[in-house]
């Protein structure tokens, strides 16, 4: 496989006057949350409406994958989409990052920019997609396969998805929050997978990012306990190989140091009194489950 490089970008995508921007845009360092980790019933019903402009955006976009597309036209789609539901896509002119979703392909672990590059037949696609709408965010990420993909690929990107499932099964209030980390960690080195550790979990509602952070690993140390209100993602990033990292000079675009492939999926949830509700579901009410986009069906989502 050809290593990736970055390729030529197209203007910024403008946004309709209309839809409240969040307070960080424009700014190269968004103010730090200092407010709670547990967010009221009000704020959770409005985060299920922005996960679900998040998770729908992902769909349309994941339906338009094909070999010969470039991430330029996803990003397109995506974004479109998002400002039709009156969210702005919360990628951009979020500390200067130049687009509306983020597009990480093959070892591309995370924050790929948008470019000119044609999608290739057998390449893996990372869509990452955050919507801000009523004052909330929704956060969500799915691998997706760009024509016949191998089976070492299909399966890497099988066991990421499973392992995230595996962790929100795992979260109760009472719970230490590296329980996550634990269960993920513990499921990928099962298929000798390694997990991404620079790139975490995090709070999100109102803020983007909040000072709560989750581990993809097991890391007993931080033992934030988990309490219904509570509101996070579960991001896992596996890799074939090794999951050193490196990052190129445009200063977003994460690859791994060895060239090897990564998959990624990624939920909003809320713990609940008996265990976590997921926040970012598409209009079906079905969990976006990546892999062929051929099997995406749109016909419930306007």
């Amino acid at each position: 496989m050809t290593a990736m490089k970055p390729y030529p970008q197209s203007p910024t995508r403008p946004v309709p006057a209309g839809i409240v921007r969040p307070p960080y845009v424009g700014r190269m360092e968004p103010e730090d949350y200092e407010g709670s980790d547990i967010q009221s019933d009000e704020v959770v019903e409005r985060m299920r409406v922005a996960g679900r402009i998040a998770a729908d955006a992902i769909l349309v976009a994941a339906a338009r994958i094909a070999p010969g597309v470039t991430t330029d036209e996803l990003d397109a789609v995506a974004h479109e989409f998002m400002c039709d539901h009156h969210a702005w896509p919360a990628s951009l002119d979020y500390r200067g990052f130049p687009k509306s979703i983020c597009t990480s392909v093959n070892e591309v672990i995370c924050h790929g920019i948008p470019d000119k590059r044609p999608l290739e037949d057998g390449d893996i696609i990372k869509l990452d997609v955050t919507a801000y709408a009523e004052g909330v965010h929704g956060d969500n990420c799915a691998t997706f396969y760009v024509g016949e993909v191998d089976e070492q690929s299909r399966k890497l990107s099988e066991v990421t998805r499973a392992s995230m499932y595996r962790a929100i099964k795992a979260c109760k209030p009472g719970r230490s929050v590296s329980v996550i980390g634990r269960v993920i960690e513990r499921y990928a080195r099962r298929f000798a997978y390694d997990v991404v550790r620079e790139y975490t979990g995090h709070g999100v509602h109102t803020a983007f990012h909040s000072g709560l952070i989750i581990f993809h690993y097991d890391e007993p140390r931080y033992d934030r306990t988990m309490a219904p209100g509570m509101t996070l993602t579960i991001e896992p990033m596996l890799t074939i190989g090794s999951a050193r990292t490196k990052q190129w000079d445009d200063g977003w675009t994460v690859v791994t140091e060895d060239g090897s492939r990564c998959a990624q999926f990624e939920q909003t949830l809320v713990i609940t009194e008996t265990g976590a509700e997921i926040l970012t579901l598409p209009s079906s009410g079905e969990p976006i489950l990546g892999g062929d986009p051929a099997g995406i069906d749109l016909s419930g989502i306007h």
